[in-house]
């Protein structure tokens, strides 16, 4: 396996093959040893601005001839072994009964649903809002001031989430499928240049070719997909799923060998049917909060100082965190440099904001949301109660306005209490923002520590001193606030053949994570049965 060379300096104007020769002395290995080098992953250094100026820091992958000298190597210098995932299937021997049924097809439900129909299963896929192409007919014309779609938004449909965002492919877990995850996705026809950033994105405009020429490569290998059709039931039997219930541009019942509830974080009325019929749920922290623009300009201008217009440079992006002794905290998440903020309610009577960016990043603002965390102790023990404080804010916000325009204010109205929208900067919102005091719509804790990050992060950036950058609320989809409970073999409590998966089920965060463990969720079916 090819070993990772880290942190390798280069100045802006460097070749890769200056870069590879760097580390190869770094390391101490010969370079006629050498049966393969490359750039594995790259990043800004932006903390230094002398006569060195910014600097890029590389992580170079190499492979020697020899095996053994590169195990040995790779012992004595401390270096770690790139982590090139790969799926290892073994498939059971047990009868399914019925068709592998996967509800959702986000990231969770299309690795999931990819995994098994490249290796014969077959699964049957119920997405509750459209394919991508009309998805984005259904989104564009609510954001334009026309009717909510309560199946297809931008939370469900084609590609879930993720295909009105920014794309972003970063995680925390270190799990080898997530280079796997990266591989397939530019074998889809993202930019192939993701397998090498520290911190890739798609962007939404690709992303949306990636998810269409995915859902064919399903189709092509035995896989069905029903869009504009939502789970709405099962049947049990002895602790087991026997069918499944669906309505929407069909409705019926279908038998089921077992059923993947990859659902995404804002299927709340999916999360209540699968209680009712048994499944164990839990609340889980979440995080609250708004969204905040500046100028993509002054992002970067915080940045990079004086080389901020320097072409080779990415456009600028930060991630910003502040955790009191006590622990409650304050952060930036999401980022989307050169992006908009989004109209992204999935119910009624509701308002919240997402921020999406495409791939160029091209835009004239940049936006993240800025969050609390909150908890049981703010929401209660509820199953449910997190999923219900959520609500609540959305509902709060909607009233507001009395519409789906977004409640907005100046960050120096927000600190004052005064709220109002006069800047430089203008917001993206689509539907329209009205100047209204966040303050009252979220809790005081939460609305307490928000003031506190935005100080601290003041001293960091110097963009956050702008007393007129623009606050939006508010940002109450962060992740999912239950957690469907399973066992070890990715089974839920209490009903033998139901696999929670992905974000929606309270176990991953995100495009990358979500897409490995619907991988995962695919691996533990295989093994346990036969191929339908």
């Amino acid at each position: 396996m090819p070993i990772i060379i880290p942190q390798i300096k280069g100045t802006l104007t460097q070749k890769s093959d200056e870069i590879i020769e760097k580390a190869l002395r770094a390391a101490g290995i010969n370079s006629r040893d050498i049966a393969f080098a490359d750039i594995y992953k790259t990043s800004v250094d932006a903390r230094r601005r002398d006569e060195k100026g910014i600097q890029f820091v590389y992580s170079v992958c190499v492979s020697l001839k020899d095996k053994t000298a590169e195990e040995r190597t790779a012992d004595e210098k401390h270096l770690t072994y790139a982590p090139y995932g790969d799926i290892q299937v073994r498939k059971g021997s047990k009868p399914l009964g019925g068709r592998i049924v996967i509800a959702g097809f986000g990231p969770a439900g299309m690795f999931c649903a990819l995994t098994l129909a490249e290796n014969g299963y077959r699964p049957l896929v119920l997405e509750r809002g459209s394919e991508v192409g009309r998805r984005v007919e259904k989104v564009s014309h609510f954001w334009h001031g026309g009717e909510l779609d309560e199946q297809t938004n931008a939370q469900f449909g084609e590609g879930g989430a993720g295909t009105f965002s920014d794309g972003k492919l970063t995680t925390r877990i270190k799990d080898p499928l997530c280079r796997y995850v990266l591989e397939r996705l530019t074998q889809l026809g993202a930019p192939k240049e993701l397998l090498t950033k520290a911190k890739p994105h798609i962007g939404t405009d690709k992303l949306r070719n990636v998810v269409k020429n995915l859902r064919e490569q399903v189709l092509r290998c035995g896989g069905e997909i029903m869009f504009d059709t939502c789970l709405d039931g099962i049947t049990l039997e002895g602790g087991r799923v026997t069918s499944v219930s669906f309505c929407g541009a069909e409705t019926g019942d279908i038998q089921s060998g077992c059923v993947v509830a990859a659902i995404g974080h804002s299927a709340r009325d999916t999360v209540q049917m699968l209680q009712n019929r048994g499944a164990v749920i839990q609340s889980k922290p979440f995080a609250v909060g708004v969204r905040i623009e500046h100028t993509q300009k002054a992002v970067n201008e915080s940045l990079y100082g004086r080389y901020a217009d320097d072409p080779l440079l990415p456009v600028g992006e930060y991630q910003m965190s502040y955790t009191q002794k006590d622990g409650q905290a304050c952060y930036t998440f999401c980022m989307c440099p050169g992006g908009v903020v989004v109209p992204a309610a999935s119910e009624h009577g509701g308002v919240v904001v997402n921020g999406m960016s495409e791939y160029a990043r091209k835009g004239l603002n940049a936006n993240s949301a800025l969050v609390v965390p909150v908890s049981q102790s703010d929401f209660g023990n509820s199953p449910l109660g997190g999923m219900e404080f959520a609500r609540k804010i959305e509902q709060a916000a909607y009233t507001s306005a009395g519409n789906y325009n977004a409640p907005a204010c100046t960050v120096g109205g927000f600190l004052s209490g005064v709220p109002n929208l006069n800047s430089n900067i203008s917001p993206t919102y689509a539907r329209g923002v009205v100047p209204y005091d966040i303050s009252s719509m979220l809790p005081t804790r939460v609305t307490d520590m928000l003031k506190k990050g935005l100080g601290v992060f003041s001293t960091r950036m110097r963009c956050f001193k702008d007393d007129t950058a623009i606050l939006t609320a508010p940002e109450t989809r962060t992740s999912s606030p239950v957690r469907i409970l399973r066992d070890d073999s990715a089974k839920a409590v209490g009903i033998e053949n139901l696999y929670p998966c992905g974000e929606g089920a309270g176990y991953a965060g995100g495009i990358t994570s979500s897409a490995v463990d619907g991988i995962k969720t695919a691996l533990k079916i295989m093994e346990e049965y036969a191929p339908y």
